[in-house]
């Protein structure tokens, strides 16, 4: 099967130290594409340079897999967590990196209400950011968003504690004519089509199967129409439960746990079994849809 993850961050500094192991697995897992998303201005030179480097060569057991059968995708943007401390340039530093990239994407972009009404005061992912109010990440946002439309780049969309406003926000816009992607979606079923007529991919994310989670957002990915399904890791965060996971790595210097990048091949399968279907026509569904919004 060839398999496609449509969000991760596998230039993030976690992952670093365990680079070419990482891509060494996903060769030998099957993966063929994987778009490696940026959040602020910083790590945007981080994810071109990722991307443009020449991947390692494949495992000594499966020798026949080629050092060039995954392909990195770039992506460029700034997540609602990041919009209060952007800087005065930042939007021409996204144009420039569009310009230098033409097959990237746009992303990760979106509006979060989480950080706002619910993350704790000293969460230490949110540490040394400026909690932008929701006016402000809209209007980050929709800049973002409308650069997408005007040059159709597929467009990442971040949505937590905020999908009515999303909506409202993306009715009253232009937007890609390819389409964009709602990742890791945990959003209520009942939204589905109406993000779904407006152009919208939903993508599943293996840390879904904790059953925690389950129970609620099986029905979720039940309606989801199949031609706008993808699958995800947003490596290195969302590990997926334990017994799940087919591949692991060393925890983080704070103890956090470290999501391998590989574990996308869990993610097909336990959406194939929340959905009923065969892994390998889902496999097959999903590269379709992959190709159709990210590109050939």
């Amino acid at each position: 099967m060839n398999l496609y993850d449509a969000h991760n961050h596998l230039h993030g500094a976690w992952l670093a130290p365990h680079r070419d192991r990482v891509l060494a697995d996903l060769a030998a897992t099957g993966v063929r594409r994987a778009v490696v998303n940026g959040t602020d201005e910083a790590d945007w030179p981080d994810v071109a340079a990722l991307c443009a480097a020449p991947l390692s060569a494949p495992p000594a057991d499966r020798p026949q897999q080629s050092a060039d059968s995954v392909r990195l995708i770039p992506s460029f943007g700034l997540h609602p967590w990041d919009a209060g401390n952007r800087t005065p340039a930042w939007r021409e530093r996204l144009v420039a990196a569009l310009d230098a990239h033409p097959h990237a994407g746009v992303g990760e972009i979106g509006l979060d209400r989480w950080m706002l009404d619910r993350a704790r005061p000293g969460d230490p992912r949110l540490a040394g950011l400026r909690r932008a109010p929701l006016d402000e990440q809209r209007e980050v946002f929709l800049w973002q968003f409308a650069l997408a439309a005007e040059r159709d780049r597929a467009a990442t969309i971040h949505c937590l504690d905020a999908c009515d406003p999303l909506a409202a926000a993306l009715a009253g816009a232009p937007r890609p004519a390819r389409g964009f992607l709602l990742h890791a979606y945990a959003g209520p079923a009942g939204s589905v089509k109406r993000f779904a007529d407006l152009g919208a991919y939903f993508s599943f994310n293996g840390s879904f199967l904790d059953p925690r989670r389950a129970a609620r957002l099986q029905p979720v990915y039940a309606a989801i129409p199949a031609d706008r399904l993808l699958v995800e890791t947003d490596a290195p965060a969302m590990p997926l439960p334990r017994d799940d996971a087919t591949h692991t790595l060393p925890p983080a210097s704070d103890g956090s746990p470290v999501n391998h990048p590989a574990n996308l091949a869990a993610a097909y399968a336990g959406l194939a079994r929340w959905r009923g279907v065969a892994v390998d026509a889902l496999a097959a569904q999903v590269e379709r849809n992959f190709l159709r919004l990210f590109g050939p």
